[in-house]
């Protein structure tokens, strides 16, 4: 017997379906993939800066360049995720990654390989606020922060699991090519996966209102062994727009740039780090292989950090665990940029680093969830992570220039690391302000 009920109400509140599980762990799963495809010019970079004899000044460009993609990518595909569906977007985001990674692994010049990463990162962008709001919508309220830090923590674990292949990779072949077929095979074989079993978002139906929309749900409720819905429930007249304007509405222009500046700050530190660790390793004396080596210590505090808030989440103030956080990863820059003889110390105090640095990252994902409505979940969570992306183009770029003017490893570390105590006194704002209503 058909019943006339709200899904979303009932996603909320009931326990998840082995669908709704499947969902997030695909989710996370794409996530790892978007981790080894990001940082995968990292591993490769010793080797191309050898190959090609390019200075620090040029390579934080390189480093730089998909995620300048990713800024852009997270903007305009976050919002065709609103309006057309999240299934579709990801779809093609991960056909850009795969084309990408192939194309990098046949570079032969700055310009050419800078063009393709700014490509891949387009289609990271699109991959990260699609599968953000996706991983919320189909997670019940009671675990819906845990799930969305999960799907986030998956960026490190797949740094962690494709750094140690790739510190193989680079150790047997001595190619940095390599790095980049094994990352385009890889999100190659997803997409099968994604085509057949990935089902779109019923909130974003229910925002959109295609055509069929009835039957689709209906479709995805059966796949979730639940009771199909005789009618769709009214459009909330208060609906918004998916669009970037509304975010900058009276209702949300407050919480956007807050969380923009944010996210921009904390982003900038937390890329910082990731993509000049293996160079600064290999400045202070190690080879390429013990670079890559720390690089994989770092992700595993990076998913450390993200875990332990994710399990706390629900039994603390989420806004007061990230600031927390922050100011912890601001402390550890100034130890990490001490410089340590030993290769031992330099991983542990990178992975401490990283630890607290992307623990107020990932901090902020549930924080957005929470703070947009899912007609404009992808929009906003798109362009706060698409904005503050410029933090990430930015920090490899303001690093690369403050090491080729001679500053110590410490004075460039203090500075990068600043970005997470500014991060923090965004979120203590945004803490103490009350909400619309």
């Amino acid at each position: 017997m058909l019943e006339r009920k709200d899904p979303r109400i009932e996603i909320a509140n009931r326990p998840m379906s082995r669908l709704q599980i499947f969902v997030i762990f695909l989710c996370i799963a794409l996530n790892a993939m978007d981790g080894f495809d990001v940082l995968a010019i990292s591993f490769a970079a010793p080797g191309i800066a050898d190959e090609w004899g390019i200075n620090k000044t040029v390579l934080g460009i390189v480093l730089s360049m998909e995620l300048i993609g990713m800024a852009i990518g997270s903007i305009v595909l976050g919002n065709i995720a609103d309006k057309l569906g999240r299934r579709p977007v990801i779809l093609v985001c991960l056909l850009m990654m795969a084309i990408g990674m192939f194309l990098s692994a046949a570079a032969n010049s700055v310009l050419f390989l800078s063009i393709v990463r700014l490509v891949t990162g387009f289609g990271i962008g699109g991959m990260l606020s699609s599968t953000s709001a996706m991983v919320a919508e189909y997670s019940n309220e009671k675990r819906r922060s845990l799930a969305t830090i999960l799907n986030i923590a998956g960026y490190a674990m797949g740094a962690i699991i494709g750094g140690v292949i790739a510190t193989k990779l680079l150790a047997i072949s001595g190619d940095w090519r390599s790095v980049f077929i094994f990352g385009g095979a890889v999100t190659a074989v997803l997409l099968p996966v994604v085509a057949l079993f990935l089902p779109e978002s019923i909130h974003s139906q229910l925002a959109r209102r295609p055509p069929n929309t009835l039957a689709k749900i209906n479709k995805t409720l059966v796949r979730m062994k639940w009771k199909p819905v005789e009618d769709l429930v009214e459009p909330d007249p208060r609906i918004d727009r998916p669009s970037i304007l509304a975010l900058f509405s009276k209702r949300y222009i407050v919480v956007t740039c807050t969380l923009t500046v944010a996210y921009f700050a904390q982003i900038m530190a937390f890329y910082f780090i990731q993509k000049w660790t293996p160079k600064i390793v290999v400045d202070l004396g190690f080879d390429p292989a013990s670079a890559g080596q720390v690089l994989v210590f770092a992700n595993v505090g990076s998913l450390t950090g993200a875990i332990v808030l994710g399990l706390i989440s629900s039994k603390v103030n989420l806004k007061f665990a990230v600031i927390v956080s922050m100011i912890s990863a601001f402390v550890c820059f100034g130890l990490f940029g001490m410089g340590h003889s030993s290769l031992m110390g330099l991983s542990i105090f990178a992975a401490a680093t990283v630890c607290f640095t992307n623990a107020g990252v990932v901090g902020m994902y549930p924080i957005l969830a929470q703070s947009f409505p899912a007609s404009l979940r992808a929009s906003g969570t798109g362009f706060v992570i698409g904005l503050g992306r410029g933090g990430a183009a930015l920090g490899p770029i303001i690093a690369g220039s403050l090491f080729q003017a001679g500053n110590s490893l410490q004075v460039v570390s203090l500075v990068m690391g600043s970005g997470a105590l500014l991060a923090a006194l965004m979120i203590f704002t945004l803490f103490r302000r009350k909400p619309e209503n």
